[in-house]
């Protein structure tokens, strides 16, 4: 590849990934070139965030040697399947780096750089530190005592944060960064009705069957009561008043 190629590729992870035949929609452009610390993807099933993340990870890994990529999922089979991901467009590029070692969750790069899957365990995460990339993969079913502490990891490298999911009801970290995470965020919502390679009518189709609730969280990013609540989140929050002060006993 030309060095002058290979510089706009790395300054630019949009014009690298369509020399990989992707072409990313609107907002997927928009999340490969962003420079924000910290990525909130809540996005339609289908709708293609689990492609841009695993493309922010092996770009991460090329472009900066000796750089550590963390892909977290909930299961071993949901970190196997983004691991495809990333493996997939590694064996598409031109001039890949040589491997120094590879396997069905880990990819490590002359140069230092590595690109390592992992369930969702706590055990199977602790000893990892000096993270420039963090991937968390269904995020809003990632517990939080989990998330917080893989969140130390990125302390000393000031490495980036990128949270990927559907909502699962008004509960969990992962809601209370979208509902109360303050600026620190990049946030994205992309419904389904957004998304170019679902059509109307499989849309339609998916309400009638799954109802309106499942089809609000599942396909238009919605974060909902859950449906056996008494009392919903907002009706719980009106109810209660700064103002009052305990009583002394």
């Amino acid at each position: 590849m030309h060095i002058a190629t290979d510089l706009a590729y790395g300054l630019d992870a949009v014009l690298w990934a369509r020399s990989l035949d992707f072409a990313p929609d609107p907002w997927q452009a928009q999340v490969l070139r962003s420079s924000a610390g910290r990525v909130f993807l809540n996005c339609s099933r289908q709708s293609g965030k689990s492609t841009v993340a695993a493309l922010l990870g092996l770009h991460a890994a090329l472009y900066r040697p000796g750089a550590l990529v963390l892909l977290l999922s909930p299961s071993l089979r949901q970190s196997g399947e983004l691991f495809r991901k990333v493996a997939s467009y590694y064996q598409h590029l031109a001039s890949p780096i040589p491997p120094e070692a590879e396997s069905a969750l880990r990819l490590e790069l002359e140069g230092g750089s590595r690109i390592v899957s992992l369930p969702g365990r706590e055990q199977t995460i602790r000893g990892f530190s000096g993270v420039n990339l963090l991937v968390i993969d269904e995020a809003a079913r990632v517990a939080d005592d989990l998330y917080y502490s893989v969140r130390p990891m990125l302390a000393v490298s000031a490495g980036r944060l990128v949270t990927l999911s559907t909502p699962f009801g008004k509960r969990g970290w992962w809601w209370k960064e979208w509902d109360q995470g303050g600026d620190g965020w990049e946030r994205v919502k992309i419904p389904a009705v957004e998304c170019p390679r679902i059509s109307p009518e499989f849309l339609a189709e998916e309400r009638a069957h799954l109802g309106d609730w499942w089809y609000e969280q599942e396909y238009l990013c919605n974060f909902l009561d859950a449906q056996t609540a008494a009392f919903t989140y907002d009706m719980v929050q009106s109810a209660l008043a700064e103002e009052v002060q305990p009583w002394k006993l």
